[in-house]
């Protein structure tokens, strides 16, 4: 029953990535067709039109496995590693601070939403 449930939510998930690709191509839209999907299915979670339910079990499925999602990327950086050749110092400068920006950006979103909740919870 359990591995129903999966496949029931993937298939729920995959459906919103259809819509995506449907809406890139009708309205030519220069985005991928994952994150139209994703953004469609984090509007409607937002808007409460389905419960989260429906996708909880199946997407935590998914993010158990994401580490294995990034392999085709890393297996292509080796392979054009002539590209990247002689430009170590400059990649790493890159690296810290793109790691920086978004540990800051992810540390005030949190932080910004805490206050949120703790300002409605105070109201009620």
């Amino acid at each position: 029953m359990k591995i129903l449930l999966f496949v029931l939510q993937f298939i729920f998930i995959y459906g919103f990535f259809l819509l995506g690709q449907l809406m890139r191509e009708l309205f030519n839209i220069p985005l991928p067709a994952s994150i139209i999907g994703f953004l469609l299915m984090f509007s409607a979670l937002s808007l409460k039109l389905f419960p989260l339910r429906f996708v909880e079990s199946g997407a935590t499925l998914l993010l158990s496995f994401l580490p294995l999602f990034f392999i085709p990327a890393t297996v292509g950086v080796i392979e054009y590693i002539s590209t990247f050749a002689g430009k170590g110092a400059f990649l790493i400068v890159i690296l810290i601070f793109s790691t920086l920006l978004t540990m800051a950006a992810s540390g005030w979103t949190s932080q910004y939403l805490a206050r949120k909740t703790e300002k409605e919870q105070g109201v009620e």
